[in-house]
């Protein structure tokens, strides 16, 4: 008799779970983006909200809140209910802080149910028309003249602009001088002015202002040319064989998730994205859609997490 109140337990928590799916979502929606406004990742996750409010009815709403390479909001997210109300919209710093920084609030793998990986594209390597140069391996030429002495800027200690950065450092034998600031804003209005001379941004800065000439691409971050930029080579091809670093955005929940909303949210934000009008809305991100499976994210996030522990502990990078 146990057994089986037992059994008819588990299948009314079961009945009871695929009907919150089935009705998910019933209020508004909470999209955490842990890095500040305008950056590369907040342009796709605003698009992305906008669509999720216009396909399941409910409105799907953006929250920033960035600090400490991203670890501030992921955090928040980490501890809030496992119920598919608080949802997480991160990129690369997501597997990034957790090896610069020390005593982290939350467990990058364990404390997350991957739902969907969005898009995924580069990071350009531009410099300031001022430094006098016009191509990578004029660029390593130049550093290796002057030591320390040129700076690059990023948007934040710990973040991807900064890992990259030092992953280029490492593969090309020089030193640049980190000059990091309180997000991507900042970053690229001293860039702009020369007042820092390097940086790995996102297309859609690099994009204008190297058509107004106020910056000068160099090479993208991909394996692979940017349909956006076909003219801009890649770092590998330009002089630094092997090197590889991919900007991806992806959408997370926090661990204990029901699998049917997550599957929900797989299939409704898969559909969205793979979208002629979202692809369109996109491009000028520099972003591609890469919509996968929950577990196939998974497998990505924990290969990348491998990836960029190797990196920092290769270039000895530290959050200073």
């Amino acid at each position: 008799m146990t057994k089986a109140l037992s059994g008819f337990a588990a299948c009314g928590l079961l009945f009871a779970s695929v009907a919150a799916a089935q009705g998910y979502p019933t209020r508004p929606v909470r999209i955490v983006i842990p890095l500040s406004p305008g950056g590369t990742t907040d342009i796709p996750g605003r698009i992305i909200a906008q669509k999720l409010s216009e396909s399941l009815g409910q409105q799907f709403f953006v929250e920033n809140r960035a600090g400490a390479g991203g670890t501030i909001g992921t955090d928040f997210v980490a501890k809030s209910r496992a119920d598919g109300y608080t949802l997480l919209l991160t990129a690369s710093p997501f597997v990034i802080a957790p090896h610069v920084y020390k005593n982290m609030p939350y467990d990058t793998l364990a404390d997350f149910t991957p739902v969907i990986r969005i898009a995924s594209g580069p990071y350009v390597l531009v410099v300031h028309p001022s430094l006098g140069v016009n191509s990578v391996k004029e660029l390593i030429a130049a550093a290796k003249k002057q030591p320390g002495k040129i700076d690059f800027a990023s948007s934040g200690n710990g973040g991807a602009q900064h890992l990259v950065t030092e992953l280029f450092m490492y593969m090309t034998g020089i030193k640049l001088n980190h000059v990091p600031y309180k997000g991507s804003g900042p970053a690229q209005q001293d860039l702009m002015s020369g007042i820092v001379k390097v940086s790995f941004v996102g297309t859609p800065i690099a994009i204008p202002h190297m058509k107004s000439g106020r910056l000068k691409a160099l090479g993208v971050s991909t394996a692979k040319r940017s349909p956006e930029m076909p003219d801009v080579p890649t770092i590998a091809e330009a002089g630094v064989p092997g090197y590889e670093a991919t900007v991806w955005i992806g959408v997370l929940a926090p661990s204990g998730t029901p699998g049917e909303i997550v599957a929900k949210l797989n299939g409704e934000i898969g559909k969205l994205v793979r979208a002629d009008e979202v692809k369109k809305l996109l491009a000028p991100t520099g972003m591609e859609p890469d919509p996968d499976t929950p577990g196939q994210f998974g497998a990505y996030l924990k290969a990348d997490y491998d990836k960029w522990g190797k990196v920092v502990r290769d270039s000895g990078a530290t959050v200073n």
